[in-house]
């Protein structure tokens, strides 16, 4: 049976330009905003739902009793004669259920619970079973669950938007992807040189230690060549390097990001602190 799309199906109606149409399309929604409010508002102050038919008045925007529902031995009701009753036994329940994936909301409280997750995390990375999959793998490969979450949330999804496609559809596989948030923790590349590693990973679907081997973009640790850059640094800035003397020590920062600047985005951003700090003392 083909699915029918309500929004759809009211457009085509409305499409004939029929007052009453788009008169009814409204009221139809007001009152089921209205009524999604009241019943929560009643539930949540510990009211209860009454079976009953209501009518929805267009001036005042809001509902109101009719009548009462009747039960359905009222209406009549009874079996359908040539059909036979369906007895449904727990241990076929049990074992449809064991054979179910995993459902959104207890992989959300999973993930909260697993991971560390914010709700909000948790929510946005369960929307599809695709997407949580994913997620998963790139947790797991990079040992960091957060990390993976908001590169998966931000530049992968970012990038996804941007070239129109879906999760199944990444050029970065998930694999490849932790891989890279594993690299950043190891201390191998600094945060700045994973964003152009991962553009690159876009592109081309490459492995990042490809890359970064294919474009030279190791990390640069080495602690004497880092000096030498940090001293041609410090010389090319005096005034930055007398207001850091004075007092005014967050000028570091752009210190820092004259080194990391020199260096393409390749010097290790804790060693190249730690020789500034020495070197302005």
């Amino acid at each position: 049976m083909q699915e029918i799309n309500f929004d759809e199906a009211v457009e085509q109606i409305l499409a004939k330009d029929s007052r009453f149409a788009r008169d009814a399309y409204t009221f139809v929604r007001e009152a089921l905003d209205f009524e999604i409010k009241r019943q929560v508002e009643l539930v949540t102050s510990g009211g209860a739902v009454e079976q009953e038919t209501r009518l929805y008045d267009p001036e005042t925007r809001r509902t109101r009793s009719m009548r009462s529902k009747e039960e359905a031995h009222d209406y009549r009701y009874f079996p359908e004669p040539d059909l036979v009753p369906l007895v449904v036994s727990d241990e076929w329940r049990d074992r449809l259920g064991a054979a179910m994936p995993e459902l959104p909301s207890t992989k959300r409280a999973r993930f909260i619970e697993e991971y560390g997750l914010r709700e909000y995390d948790a929510e946005v990375l369960t929307q599809t079973r695709a997407l949580s999959e994913y997620f998963e793998i790139v947790a797991a490969g990079s040992g960091d669950a957060r990390s993976a979450a908001n590169w998966v949330m931000g530049d992968l999804a970012g990038e996804l938007k941007a070239a129109g496609k879906e999760i199944a559809e990444s050029p970065v596989s998930a694999r490849h992807l932790g891989e890279l948030v594993a690299l950043i923790n190891k201390g191998e590349i600094s945060g700045k040189l994973a964003k152009d590693v991962f553009a690159k990973m876009f592109t081309s679907g490459l492995a990042p230690q490809a890359i970064i081997e294919r474009e030279g973009l190791k990390q640069i640790s080495d602690v004497g060549a880092l000096e030498k850059v940090v001293d041609q640094v410090l010389a090319a800035n005096p005034k930055q390097v007398e207001q850091y003397k004075s007092g005014k020590i967050a000028v570091v920062g752009f210190l820092v990001g004259q080194v990391m600047k020199a260096t393409r985005g390749q010097a290790n951003p804790a060693a190249v602190n730690d020789i500034l700090k020495g070197r302005l003392q």
